[in-house]
């Protein structure tokens, strides 16, 4: 177990087990990391870390293509369903992100679909875990990230009264509440809290944690790309290399 304990998003992981794998957003997983492969300049032989893993999509994806994956997650069920269909090269463990110990290991780290940058919203969290996976990486190494926008949730999910998303203006964190589907179909209503940011917010903590940022795109899920920070796509995704 984690010296941190669990964390909230821990039984919504256990309730949706390989369900989570159903949904849409997970369905653009090979031209994801067909951009991060180039953007990062992943080749052969690289060391990745995963952080926020889930049951390790990307973290397959890219151990098919020859490069050596390492993923944590906070949810041992999502481990356990990593670990299951595990090609060679990818490797797993139970870990909480904001426990990384890390140190000059990685030629790159990815962090992405709010696998744990963003779902950290008590104060600081967000910093400890991008400072954390910042050192992680050798000299020269890369990150990508992908974070919540905080244009795109004011503009389609604050003002919409038929949504069950609120976003406190004060804290940048979007509340949800919404139903998730087990394998069988089990309903549970769950409550999720994301923090969202601006391309601003992102290159401050970049500064804060050593990181020079590299390009900051509005991408979606399954529409990675190299687009201009908008208000029209709910994420961003962020590329930064440790000096």
């Amino acid at each position: 177990m984690s010296a941190t304990g669990s964390h909230c998003f821990e039984p919504i992981a256990d309730h949706l087990g390989a369900a989570y794998l159903r949904y849409s957003f997970t369905k653009g997983t090979r031209q994801e990391v067909d951009h991060l492969v180039a953007a990062l300049g992943l080749e052969p032989g690289m060391r990745v870390l995963d952080v926020g893993c889930g049951p390790g999509r990307h973290a397959h994806e890219l151990a098919r293509r020859g490069i050596q994956v390492h993923g944590i997650d906070i949810s041992q069920r999502f481990i356990d369903l990593a670990l299951q269909a595990a090609p060679g090269g990818a490797t797993f463990e139970r870990l909480d992100a904001r426990d990384l110990r890390f140190d000059g290991e990685f030629d790159a780290v990815v962090c992405l679909c709010q696998g744990a940058f963003g779902l950290m919203t008590a104060n600081g969290d967000d910093e400890r875990i991008l400072a954390a996976m910042a050192r992680a990486l050798r000299a020269g190494g890369v990150l990508a990230l992908s974070a919540f926008s905080a244009y795109f949730a004011v503009k389609y999910f604050a003002a919409d009264p038929d949504t069950s998303a609120t976003f406190d203006a004060a804290t940048g964190v979007n509340h949800e509440r919404t139903v998730v589907r087990d394998e069988q179909g089990q309903g549970a209503e769950v409550e999720m809290w994301t923090g969202c940011y601006t391309p601003r917010e992102l290159r401050l903590l970049c500064a804060t944690a050593g990181l020079e940022v590299v390009s900051i795109s509005s991408v979606e899920p399954g529409g990675y790309g190299t687009n201009q920070p908008t208000t029209e796509t709910p994420e961003f995704l962020l590329v930064a290399r440790r000096p």
